[in-house]
């Protein structure tokens, strides 16, 4: 992927190229491609002169980041307790067989990411899956079909032409 160095000197600029935005910067080249590829972190380290190997540090540190593509849409799965106690074992089993990829992958169309956390912190929701960051609470089996759905790409109707009898 070729990364416009001038839009990510923007990205960098609003910034005032302080070493101390680098999280803010990541956060911003993340939503902007849906990842940290390597080329923008080569570059952020250089406009910030941070040591390529810090950014990559902070890159790695947190969750929120990803260094791989990642899927026009993320699915996830909380696994924590009072998840797994309500069901969401078989909630990701169901999210896994339908999208065909396991957690941590992305589908081979790019359209959707599929993650697994230990806690989403929304307990009483449980379980929980979001999607895009949006909230889908109490999801059962049932309900995995009806929310995956919705973000499937739409099919193109092809029109039928029929020739006319002469």
């Amino acid at each position: 992927m070729r990364i416009n160095a001038q839009n990510l000197a923007k990205i960098v600029d609003k910034y005032h190229n302080e070493k101390s935005s680098l999280i803010a910067v990541l956060q911003d080249v993340q939503e902007k491609y849906n990842w940290l590829p390597p080329e923008a972190l080569r570059l952020i380290s250089e406009r910030l002169c941070v040591p390529l190997i810090d950014v990559y540090s902070v890159a790695t540190f947190y969750r929120a980041f990803s260094l791989t593509p990642r899927g026009k849409h993320v699915v996830t799965v909380c696994s924590g307790t009072a998840c797994h106690v309500r069901g969401a074992p078989t909630v990701l089993d169901r999210i896994r067989h339908k999208l065909k990829i396991e957690p941590g992958c992305t589908t081979p169309d790019k359209n959707f990411t599929l993650e697994s956390i230990n806690c989403l912190g929304a307990c009483a929701l449980a379980p929980i899956v979001v999607v895009d960051g949006k909230y889908y609470g109490q999801t059962t089996v049932q309900k995995v079909d009806q929310i995956v759905d919705q973000y499937q790409p739409k099919k193109r109707k092809r029109k039928v032409i029929r020739k006319r009898k002469k």
